[in-house]
Parts: C-alpha cells; sequence; structure tokens
C-alpha cells in the first residue's frame, strides 16, 4: 500500500477523484491543512462517488503535525513538483511509501521538498505546460509506483 498525501489541497472535485483512486488501488489518503474548502463538501464526494464512503483519509492540521508522526520516513517521501528535472519513472518505489502532491495553484512548500530533494520528482511535459492537473498526477506517479511493485494484486 502507498500512501497520498495532499498537501494544501485547493480543489475538492480533484480530492473526489483522488479518494476515488485511493480506494480502488488500497492506498491510504492524508490530507494535510489548510485546504480551501471542508472535506466534507459535496463536491469532493460527487467527484468520489459512492467510494468516498469507504475511504477514511485521514486529516492533519499542518504539515508539522503529519511529520511529527511520520517524519522518521522521510527517505522513502516522493515529492512531486515542476521544479525538478528527475523524471518520476527514474524513482525505485517500495510499497509503503508517501507519494507528496501540492496544492493546484502553489505546490508542495520547498522547505519540505529540501528534506530530501533526490526524491523530488517531476512529469515530463512539453514545453508549453506548466502542471497537470493534480489528480491526473497523482495517477500517473501512483500508478508508476503500482507497476514497479505489482505481484499479480492489490493488496
Amino acid at each position: 500500500m502507498f500512501h497520498i498525501v495532499l498537501v494544501h489541497p485547493q480543489i475538492p472535485q480533484n480530492t473526489g477523484a483522488i479518494g476515488r483512486l485511493c480506494v480502488n488501488t488500497n492506498c491510504s489518503l492524508h490530507i494535510v491543512k489548510p485546504a480551501l474548502f471542508e472535506i466534507s463538501d459535496k463536491m469532493v464526494k460527487r467527484a468520489g462517488l459512492d467510494y468516498w464512503k469507504l475511504l477514511n483519509p485521514t486529516v492533519w492540521e499542518s504539515l508539522e503535525e503529519f511529520l511529527g508522526e511520520y517524519g522518521k520516513d522521510i527517505g522513502r517521501f516522493f515529492f512531486a513538483t515542476t521544479k525538478s528535472k528527475k523524471p518520476y519513472f527514474e524513482a525505485k518505489f517500495q510499497e509503503g511509501d508517501y507519494l507528496f502532491f501540492g496544492g493546484e495553484s502553489t505546490g508542495l512548500p520547498m522547505e519540505l521538498m529540501q528534506k530530501n530533494w533526490d526524491n523530488a520528482l517531476t512529469i515530463p511535459m512539453g514545453k508549453n505546460g506548466r502542471s497537470l492537473n493534480q489528480a491526473m498526477a497523482v495517477g500517473i506517479v501512483l500508478y508508476e509506483a503500482i507497476r514497479q511493485n505489482f505481484t499479480g494484486g492489490l493488496e
């Protein structure tokens, strides 16, 4: 199982779609506040369809609170960012890894990524691209991690 960590998400529909993805891939979802919407927002649930009731996301009041619990695992933190040159498919993922994604217009805090810059990853894009939809980015990176660790089923 992988951990998807959304740091300061801004668009409820993306979070709902990511929640649906987490249910279908047996991943845990961590949401780090502040978020620009209420987790109970009907737009989150609409995008997550009936999967949302199967998801038990962990909501953290701050990044400091999350790091207080899981900071010892910093070596297994991977950061999706447009600021890196390292493509996501060069990473060596292991089950239990934490895949971090930042707010749609803000990205991840640089001070967080600098804790393990070797694991700052990018999704290659054409010269006119600035970024991808957050839910799409989660799907791309998550399924590469699954591909690398797939043993015939999602446990």
